[in-house]
């Protein structure tokens, strides 16, 4: 049997468990604690009672996992934009959604959150859950939490996924504690398994030397997160209608700390959203031919990448690093100049349409996931292209 129970012998009716439970799910009768229906069994109740009157039972394995149903995107938003990520994220909701036959839907907090459904909508997502709350409007991660557990509590999602942002970072792990369910984190593969129906989240492990795939058979939702650029968005279809449905019944916590005032970033030179990319490798030979790579760039209108052996090198700044341990990238367009192919690079250049590897080892790795493979000194190469693009460019 699963529930929050509470020993009346031993509760002393202190009011702690009702002050520290953020689902209003607690009450004081007749001088003693009682729950509701409302509970979402987090535990900090069962935490902050000193007499320990509270326990919470949970199914055993495998229990409680059949009513789950359809797939959520957490759309992160500033301002009432959604981040490019949250696109990339229902181009592969949509995907996982239609192969278990369920409805996608979006999930997006903030005050003045609203104006970002429509965009949701185009992109693939059946139904946009929308919470707003004057506590929403910075985005504290306690209020966020108790949105989403409430939600999962009431909905039973099946699969939930999160953008591996700084924000998604910390607000997902709360919400798989709050809900007692697991979580994968950067992920470079999902996929619904034909025999089991369940989500197959594959990412790096071992410090990138092998991929690994990790299954959630006995809690739901199965949740994931999912670094910006690994994924691929679908182009919008402006015609595309959907539901939108506000999210009403829910108690909210003041945060723990209060947000006094925010400053806009500078631009960081990301290479991440650029569309074409040339990217360097130790092939390269030495920093002095990296200007070749810049060059090549510079004629295409394009960014300068490079693997992570050459920011150890210090050849070039690591803001240009690709890579599981770098940037992960989605261009139209890459060209791979000396790059072996280590399984952290190309876990970051998955999201390529088109990859032109260079590099002198047939055998190289980098090959397997090239759409045109150039067997040759990158070096040389890379002067006879540039000089090509010149004489191109002086045409009249």
């Amino acid at each position: 049997m699963t529930g929050l129970f509470i020993d009346r012998e031993k509760c002393v009716g202190c009011g702690l468990c009702v002050k520290s439970c953020a689902a209003g799910a607690l009450r004081i009768e007749n001088k003693k604690a009682a729950a509701s229906g409302a509970c979402t069994l987090c535990g900090v109740c069962r935490d902050s009672c000193f007499s320990g009157a509270i326990s919470i039972e949970t199914d055993r394995p495998g229990e409680g996992v059949s009513p789950a149903s359809g797939v959520w995107v957490f759309a992160e938003q500033r301002g009432g934009r959604a981040l490019p990520v949250v696109f990339e994220l229902l181009g592969k909701g949509r995907e996982l959604a239609d192969d278990r036959g369920c409805a996608l839907s979006a999930v997006l907090l903030g005050w003045g959150a609203s104006a970002a459904a429509g965009d949701l909508i185009r992109h693939g997502a059946d139904r946009v859950l929308v919470g707003e709350h004057p506590l929403l409007e910075t985005l504290p991660e306690e209020c966020c939490c108790d949105a989403l557990a409430a939600l999962i509590q009431r909905e039973q999602p099946e699969i939930l996924l999160f953008g591996a942002t700084d924000f998604g970072r910390s607000l997902a792990p709360r919400v798989a504690a709050r809900v007692r369910t697991g979580l994968t984190a950067d992920c470079t593969m999902l996929s619904i398994s034909p025999e089991t129906g369940l989500l197959e989240q594959t990412r790096p492990a071992f410090g990138g030397n092998l991929m690994a795939t990790i299954l959630c058979p006995d809690r739901r939702p199965q949740m994931a997160s999912v670094r910006p650029g690994v994924m691929r968005a679908i182009p919008p279809q402006p015609e595309r209608a959907g539901e939108v449905v506000q999210i009403g019944g829910i108690r909210y916590a003041a945060p723990l700390a209060e947000l006094l005032s925010q400053t806009a970033a500078g631009a960081s030179g990301s290479i991440k959203d650029a569309q074409i990319i040339v990217s360097a490798g130790k092939g390269i030979g030495s920093a002095k031919n990296l200007s070749l790579v810049r060059e090549l760039a510079s004629l295409l209108g394009g960014a300068v990448g490079v693997s992570r052996p050459l920011v150890d090198l210090g050849w070039c700044e690591y803001r240009h690093q690709i890579g599981q341990t770098g940037c992960a990238v989605s261009p139209r367009l890459l060209i791979a100049c000396g790059i072996s192919g280590a399984i952290q690079h190309l876990a970051g250049i998955s999201g390529a349409e088109t990859v032109i590897a260079i590099n002198s080892d047939p055998e190289a790795p980098i090959f397997g996931v090239a759409h045109y493979a150039v067997v040759g000194d990158c070096v040389e190469i890379l002067k006879e292209l540039n000089a090509l693009l010149r004489e191109k460019r002086a045409e009249p």
